[in-house]
């Protein structure tokens, strides 16, 4: 039931999200706001479904509440991220932050925590947690730090391009990628290992584990590293975020894309071996 359910909303989240290039204006940034609501039930649901309230509570007060929270910092004093604006076409705001924008922290934070499990796990797609050494944990705050936080490389230059934020003051800059201050991606960065760090105790061991209710989540994370590559390097024409976003993400997108490569691989020859021998057969034709 609960692989059914997150593959559906995944399947409507993805027609959204290529509906994007093809729209305009008011559309699109309707369509923006659709899309983000849809990521945030798609890892909330499942992180309800899969594991109980008590992980789903622990992502919303982390990522949604603590979202909310370091935007209202960040819009009315400029740190951590520097002095910036948003425009009133994402909907209702609350102090200054428009409602959706911790709900787009929530929406990827859950598949890169998933994915930095999946990835500490010791080869093994299920984890009991309770053996975990400090370099393993370290590990996973980081790999799940980088997941979450690089995914601004591409989020951000395609909002900024919209309007649908404004930076005050935005040097200095990385190349390619005018109009985004460095701060902004250091401020992604702080919070991120934050709410990584405080997802675990808060979720309790079940955050620990992966399994193949997993599966859409991994997709998830997946899907939006290759299409944003694509995205914005053909259809956005943001050539420059398109490989900062690359590279970034490929910390943790590209040994996750292995990891699943090879336990499918894995899966195919088991299945091989179990098949019954036909006598009278040849088995190398």
């Amino acid at each position: 039931m609960t692989r059914r359910i997150s593959w559906a909303l995944l399947a409507v989240l993805v027609l959204a999200q290529i509906c994007y290039p093809l729209t305009t204006g008011d559309t699109r940034a309707g369509l923006t706001v659709a899309t983000v609501v849809l990521g945030w039930l798609l890892s909330v649901g499942h992180a309800l479904l899969s594991r109980g309230p008590r992980v789903a509570a622990a992502l919303v007060a982390v990522a949604t509440g603590g979202g909310f929270a370091i935007e209202a910092i960040g819009v009315a004093t400029g740190v951590p991220f520097g002095s910036y604006d948003y425009s009133g076409e994402l909907g209702p705001k609350l102090a200054g932050v428009p409602l959706i924008i911790p709900l787009a922290w929530t929406w990827m934070a859950w598949p890169a925590w998933l994915a930095a499990v999946r990835l500490t796990s010791g080869g093994s797609t299920t984890s009991t947690g309770g053996g975990s050494t400090v370099g393993r944990w370290a590990g996973r705050i980081a790999l799940a730090t980088v997941g979450l936080a690089a995914w601004d490389l591409f989020l951000d230059p395609q909002m900024v391009a919209e309007g649908y934020w404004v930076w005050r003051d935005a040097t200095p800059a990385l190349p390619g990628l005018a109009g985004i201050p460095v701060s902004n991606y250091l401020g992604w960065l702080l919070f991120a290992v934050l709410m990584m760090s405080a997802l675990r105790p808060l979720a309790g061991p079940a955050a620990e584990r992966t399994d193949r209710r997993d599966h859409p989540m991994t997709a998830l994370y997946l899907w939006t590293y290759f299409s944003s590559i694509l995205a914005h390097a053909v259809f956005l024409d943001l050539p420059a975020s398109a490989l900062w976003g690359a590279a970034g993400m490929s910390v943790t997108a590209i040994p996750l894309a292995v990891t699943v490569l090879r336990a499918r691989r894995a899966r195919e020859t088991r299945q091989e071996d179990h098949q019954p021998h036909r006598p009278g057969v040849d088995a190398t034709r």
